[in-house]
């Protein structure tokens, strides 16, 4: 079973509101058909218009109830908003409410100036956007104003697992600009937040189960985008050390947990 959702450059998040919204439902309904048409082969994750948080929850409720999608898929940021923004509540809190679980993708990163060769953007930009992502939430107690939130950052949650030790330590020894919102410092929600497994790396994945925890990290195929795994789920397949029990948690327990889903 695959997880459908929307290409990110789809988002839309600088237009107007109610277009973007139009485009939502375009887009949702669309993934709508087709896991109505197969549902033994795909679950849906739609996308909303964040940059109005009332018409995000709104679409947010239709999917969810209309079209039984498992989640809902976002952007790393909205427009100038972090994901900690206090403008963002009623969307986790709906979320929360619903068991709509999110999905968090890195997009609009910059792509000018130095960032402009190499293909920086995707290779530095991304992992970099998605641990923005991952500290705002953080450090910004979105956690803590709503515990029962279902989040999932993508490509192994960007260099958040190799960078945490740095993270905690700027968080002990400067509180006074990392603890201004929560008090609580990132390594206490080691266990709390998802990732895909999507890091190309043996010991980079190795890393990332450590970090976030055996129960938290699941398949990600980023298909069929040249980024993706081309045999998805073969990394977890070909981990030397790992136990079936483990496999079977990264390769599907855990995403089927993190969606709600039904034991087949």
């Amino acid at each position: 079973m695959q997880v459908l959702s929307t290409v990110p450059v789809m988002f839309c998040y600088w237009a107007k509101p109610k277009d973007t919204l139009d485009l939502c439902q375009i887009l949702n309904n669309d993934i709508a058909e087709t896991v109505q048409k197969y549902p033994d082969r795909f679950v849906g994750f739609g996308t909303l218009p964040m940059q109005s948080p009332e018409l995000a929850v709104e679409e947010m409720k239709r999917v969810k109830q209309e079209h039984g999608f498992a989640g809902v898929q976002i952007g790393s940021h909205v427009n100038d908003w972090n994901l900690d923004a206090p403008e963002l509540n009623p969307v986790f809190a709906a979320a929360e409410e619903l068991d709509c679980a999110i999905f968090v993708h890195p997009w609009d990163m910059e792509q000018e100036k130095r960032m402009s060769k190499y293909w920086l953007p995707w290779l530095v930009g991304m992992p970099a956007e998605t641990t923005v992502a991952v500290v705002s939430v953080l450090f910004g107690g979105v956690l803590e104003r709503f515990p029962r939130l279902k989040i999932c950052f993508a490509h192994g949650c960007g260099v958040f697992p190799y960078t945490v030790g740095r993270i905690e330590h700027g968080f002990n020894v400067r509180p006074d600009l990392c603890a201004v919102d929560n008090n609580n410092g990132p390594r206490s929600y080691v266990g709390k937040i998802w990732s895909d497994s999507l890091v190309h790396d043996r010991e980079a994945l190795r890393l990332l189960v450590n970090v976030l925890g055996e129960d938290r990290v699941m398949l990600g195929s980023d298909y069929p985008f040249p980024l993706g795994e081309h045999h998805p789920g073969k990394l977890i397949e070909n981990m030397p050390d790992y136990t079936q029990q483990q496999k079977a948690k990264l390769l599907w327990e855990n995403c089927r947990n993190f969606l709600g889903l039904k034991n087949p």
